[in-house]
């Protein structure tokens, strides 16, 4: 992670464009002992990158819990349809938004495609790898992890059904949280999935998301945006 200094705190402070919460709130699957985890993406001023060192690409803090990425870091991500990133531009949380933040966020569609199947499921096979390491080494798997890999897999299943990501769990909270508390077995946990995954693969063939993202779209913005950042 980049080292908190104050330039990087200004960016965060004063050029952030757009801040939410994320995790097990935004999920709605909360308890009282959730973390409040704050993502957010902050624009650098142009001039910024007409000298050596360049500013971040992305700053851990200030406040607990808190991560944000300069606009054309989180852009990159986007486009590749890394799953925490997708998620952050459908977040219900939102606790700021500039001019900026709102073009961002109606650029939402832009960056959504058919490789978001290969993200998640890749991010998927990596959480699950991992369970099944705490299962043979301990007896159980960490069920606060099991419970958002499923939750996971059920965001990427119905994105590839409907073409559109939603992140609230809320129609599967009750059997979510009773995986989180340990009250399915492994092997109920592990069945559930691997239904989901293989609903999932079943989704790729119907699925009206095209086949690559808007890069097109989203480097306009980007152009635009570091055009009018140059000029104040």
């Amino acid at each position: 992670m980049n080292e908190l200094t104050p330039e990087s705190l200004e960016l965060v402070r004063d050029h952030t464009v757009y801040a939410c919460v994320m995790g097990s709130r935004a999920f709605g699957l909360a308890t009282e002992a959730s973390d409040t985890d704050r993502r957010g993406v902050y624009l650098a001023p142009t001039p910024m990158f007409w000298r050596f060192e360049k500013p971040p690409t992305h700053v851990e803090g200030p406040r607990e819990e808190q991560f944000s990425w300069e606009l054309e870091r989180f852009c990159e991500l986007a486009l590749r349809a890394n799953p925490n990133i997708l998620e952050c531009l459908h977040s219900p949380l939102v606790e700021r938004v500039t001019p900026v933040g709102e073009e961002l966020l109606s650029l939402r569609g832009a960056f959504l495609s058919r490789r978001a199947h290969t993200s998640f499921s890749r991010y998927a096979a990596s959480q699950h790898t991992k369970l099944v390491a705490d299962v043979r080494i301990h007896g159980a798997p960490r069920w606060k992890h099991a419970m958002h890999l499923l939750r996971l897999l059920l965001s990427c299943r119905d994105l590839l059904r409907t073409g559109r990501l939603a992140i609230d769990a809320g129609p599967y909270r009750d059997r979510l949280l009773a995986v989180r508390r340990g009250e399915l077995s492994w092997a109920e946990a592990g069945a559930w999935m691997t239904r989901l995954a293989e609903e999932t693969e079943a989704a790729l063939s119907t699925t009206p998301l095209p086949e690559s993202p808007d890069h097109a779209r989203v480097a306009d913005f980007l152009h635009r945006t570091r055009g009018a950042s140059a000029a104040l």
